[in-house]
């Protein structure tokens, strides 16, 4: 104590000496070189350049060889194992955090006593011929174990016995055809689909509601074989044993079929088994086109209607009901013995907290579950995944921050109806409905290898217009050109060839609970065929035990190129929507865009000219609506422009209506019979769950209608559609106004 006062004692007798320290530490401190602050557009390049240079092809081929050397399914312990290693790496990437989440769904596996299969009986029901029950095994993978055999998961337990119909691909038209022009009725028959052109589940429903016992799934090589490719391993087209897996819900948003609309946690309240969402009440099962040419080939009844109901097997397409000549008094037995049961996925949620406004998200999410070694899919995006969260990591350990908070998500349970990404949706609903400004999918990065593939809202037209201005294409033949240049050459806009083709996102992946139920501006990129050329569905090995590592190294991405390309690209979607000041949407491009929509659903009515006027039914107050919503999007980017960017009120009142213009499409009550499809713009089709609708409520309510037994009702309920539009994109107007 002593010699504390001594000191001061000291100091306070120095004035002269104290005057000197400080000024000599003032002139430091104001003469140190300044730190660049995180928004400086010095270092805003610098990291954006960095952040693309550091990522690597090699990096993305060997985290694609480590999770592809296993089967890791949704609920098993490989797919947990999986999802720790992937945590680990987050953190060991420099993330701030990495958690697992757990949620406990039903979910959907074979009988391992009992296996699932097909059979051709006699009259005495001895069993003749047998459909496989396993895929021969790929080379190289013979003694791996915890192979499924394929299945539809979520099919009803069963063994009818029935006549086979063949019903092309299971679509709405082709039953038209069938009942309507044909007399051919499918009640109490097994019918047999090729797969293709819709979603599996928009298949089972079909056949359900046309009085099937029991569905049959194949994939015809005219579906599933490129020509002149040989099959694998010797090349990348489907072997006759290959039979795709996929589950057949028809969940319509809903989540896990016991807890829709709720998180399934421990304290959530469930309904029965038997009672579950979208849950098919008839048999399901698919085969590969070997045995089904076995059970085409002696089909009877009607010739095929034309040539689009014609595979490339070599058989007749018949259409029965049963087999002819010899075959007549045969049937078709189905035997499926799948279990439903409650089991504990795994979500991965790593994060890189924001540094100016941490409550604003950007999502990057992609699934993990694969029905076998998930060669495509999804693990070339979950490794494109690994290498942009690397990259991030990387910045962050040198320093640097993102303006908004980045989450990784690596979702389970895709596979088996988007569980995983639509449970941490719902659990997470009110903070991402305040917080989330955008969410970008990372499924497979690659079907195909030709050019690229953007599915997304309006909303982000320019950003990926600009970014693919800046990513060298990876293409034969257009080396020093950008990736814009070549998407644009191969696959340009129907509407306006001066821009390339952008998609509507219509579901089938983890976005679909984000854009389709909370409003989240959304989209995907990734590789894709030559849409032209190629008419087989998905690519040739889809969801089969031939999806593997060689797969892709051998025959789609030898360099890798095309998934560091994706990775750029997505990883530049994520650092603009995370780092840019002013959010990069352009609400310019959604006024076009529903001024294409209106006119389309507009000539789609005035085929129904004489309705149009018999029930009073008028588009007016939508298309007034979309021109006052292009109006107010002109003038809200003209006040845009010349915002103060020193003044952060200022700017954060502005990104708060570029946020929340997504969710301004938003019905609460959600679409009729489809109420976790609450977007009124955009929901997957009714009839597709792959595709993309626009306007789908009216849409939906004109959906055959000249075959409604009460026309005035019918017509009614168009005009409420349109009533709801109409309101829908006016209120959306008013958010982009001047606020008071």
């Amino acid at each position: 104590m002593a010699r504390s006062k001594a000191t001061l004692c000291t100091w306070l007798g120095c004035p002269g000496l104290l005057g000197c320290f400080l000024l000599g530490f003032l002139a430091g401190w104001f003469t140190k070189p300044t730190e660049p602050t995180p928004n400086s557009s010095d270092v805003y390049q610098n990291v954006r350049q960095k952040l693309v240079a550091e990522m690597k092809a090699e990096n993305i081929k060997q985290f694609l060889r480590s999770f592809t050397k296993l089967p890791h399914l949704a609920g098993t312990e490989q797919n947990l194992l999986l999802a720790k290693q992937i945590q680990d790496q987050w953190k060991e990437f420099g993330l701030d955090s990495a958690e697992l989440v757990h949620y406990d769904v039903l979910l959907s596996y074979p009988n391992e006593k009992q296996p699932n299969y097909i059979s051709v009986i006699d009259d005495q029901g001895n069993e003749i011929f047998n459909t496989s029950l396993f895929e021969p095994r790929p080379q190289g993978y013979e003694n791996v174990t915890d192979i499924l055999p394929p299945y539809n998961a979520f099919s009803a337990q069963g063994m009818p016995e029935a006549d086979l119909v063949y019903v092309n691909y299971g679509r709405t038209e082709d039953y038209f055809k069938l009942e309507r022009e044909m007399g051919i009725n499918c009640t109490g028959k097994i019918v047999v689909a090729r797969y293709g052109k819709i979603f599996r589940g928009n298949k089972v429903k079909n056949a359900i509601l046309a009085g099937a016992q029991g569905i049959i799934l194949y994939s015809d090589p005219a579906d599933y074989c490129a020509p002149g490719v040989d099959a694998y391993p010797d090349g990348w087209n489907l072997p006759g044993g290959g039979a795709q897996r996929g589950n057949v819900l028809n969940l319509n948003g809903a989540g896990d079929p016991l807890t829709p609309g709720y998180p399934a946690k421990e304290y959530t309240f469930r309904y029965k088994v038997n009672e579950g969402v979208g849950i098919p009440k008839i048999p399901v099962h698919p085969i590969g086109y070997h045995d089904a040419e076995v059970l085409l080939r002696s089909m009877g009844g009607p010739a095929a209607p034309d040539s689009s109901w014609k595979g490339s097997l070599n058989v007749s397409y018949n259409i029965g009901p049963g087999f002819a000549d010899s075959s007549s008094t045969r049937k078709v037995r189905m035997h499926v013995h799948t279990n439903n049961k409650i089991t504990r996925i795994y979500n991965v949620i790593g994060m890189l907290r924001g540094a100016v406004e941490p409550d604003r998200y950007i999502i990057l999410g992609g699934h993990r579950d694969s029905w076998v070694f998930g060669g495509i899919d999804p693990t070339t995006g979950a490794a494109v995944l690994q290498e942009v969260v690397r990259s991030f990591g990387k910045m962050k350990m040198e320093g640097w921050r993102p303006r908004r908070t980045i989450i990784f998500a690596s979702w389970d349970a895709e596979e088996f109806g988007l569980l995983g990404s639509t449970e941490w949706a719902e659990e997470n609903a009110r903070v991402l409905q305040e917080r989330a400004v955008a969410y970008i999918n990372t499924d497979s990065s690659i079907e195909g290898n030709y050019t690229l593939r953007v599915d997304c809202t309006p909303l982000l037209y320019q950003l990926v217009y600009n970014l693919t201005k800046e990513i060298l294409s990876p293409d034969e033949g257009y080396e020093n050109k950008s990736l814009y240049e070549s998407w644009l050459e191969k696959d340009p806009a129907t509407e306006n060839n001066s821009y390339p083709r952008i998609n509507k996102l219509g579901s089938g992946s983890d976005f679909e609970a984000y854009f389709q139920r909370l409003g989240i501006a959304s989209g995907r990129v990734r590789y894709t065929k030559n849409r032209k050329v190629d008419k087989f569905s998905n690519y040739p090995v889809y969801h089969t035990v031939y999806e593997t590592f060689e797969l892709v190294e051998k025959f789609y991405d030898p360099t890798f190129k095309k998934q560091l390309t994706i990775a750029q690209l997505r990883g530049k979607l994520v650092y603009e929507l995370a780092d840019s000041q002013v959010i990069p949407f352009d609400c310019r491009d959604y006024g076009e865009a529903l001024k294409g929509y209106s006119n389309r659903i507009y000539k789609l009515a005035k085929k129904h000219e004489e309705q149009l006027k018999t029930y009073k039914v008028l588009f007016d107050p939508l298309f007034s609506a979309v021109v006052n919503f292009s109006k107010a999007a002109a003038e809200f980017h003209r006040r845009l422009e010349q915002v103060d960017k020193k003044d952060p009120v200022t700017v954060r009142i502005m990104n708060d209506q570029l946020m929340f213009i997504e969710r301004a499409f938003i019905d609460p009550l959600g679409l009729p019979g489809r109420k976790f499809y609450r977007h009124v713009i955009f929901a997957p089709s009714s009839h597709n769950k792959y595709a993309g609708e626009s306007f789908p409520g009216i849409y939906d309510a004109m959906f055959d209608i000249e075959s409604k037994a009460d026309q005035h009702e019918a017509w009614e309920e168009v005009k409420r559609q349109i009533s709801i539009a109409a309101f829908t994109v006016q209120a959306a107007a008013g958010t982009l106004k001047e606020v008071a």
